[in-house]
């Protein structure tokens, strides 16, 4: 005999248990497995009150785990993809605002660690960076030369 399937919750604990999810990230994960849009909204009420779900957890843990490869811009971008609130990206990227050219400088120094031989090579190595999304402050600091040249 066949097990049942397992139960929205069910479900909902084990994607938990994995790594931490925003709150439409999980909403969207479940939606083909709620029977009724309420009960999805009602589970995903009591996890945020018991402190399972947490938005301003995962935008932390999102950007922690990301800082290492791409700078502000495209963490915020990818947090607001994923349905966190402003103020919890905020609170997740604030700490992360002063090792951004650090982090730009290794990042840089992983794909080409020489600096650039001409022009092109340059602007290649500022689109890189800029790819990535780090601000251009960081990106004309670690590329080197001034910004008012491009």
């Amino acid at each position: 005999m066949p097990n049942p399937p397992p139960s929205l919750r069910q479900r909902a604990l084990a994607l938990l248990a994995r790594r931490e999810h925003s709150r439409l990230e999980l909403q969207r994960k479940l939606k083909p497995h709620a029977e009724e849009d309420m009960e999805l909204d009602q589970l995903l009420d009591d996890f945020e009150q018991r402190g399972w779900l947490s938005d301003a957890r995962f935008a932390e843990s999102w950007a922690h785990s990301r800082a290492a490869r791409y700078g502000g811009a495209r963490l915020k971008a990818e947090l607001r993809t994923k349905g966190v609130a402003a103020d919890a990206i905020d609170a997740a990227l604030d700490p992360l605002q002063g090792s951004e050219t650090e982090r730009a400088r290794e990042v840089w120094r992983r794909k080409f660690g020489t600096p650039p031989a001409d022009a092109r090579e340059r602007a290649r190595q500022l689109r890189f960076l800029a790819a990535r999304g780090f601000s251009m402050e960081a990106i004309y600091t670690v590329v080197g030369g001034d910004m008012d040249e491009t």
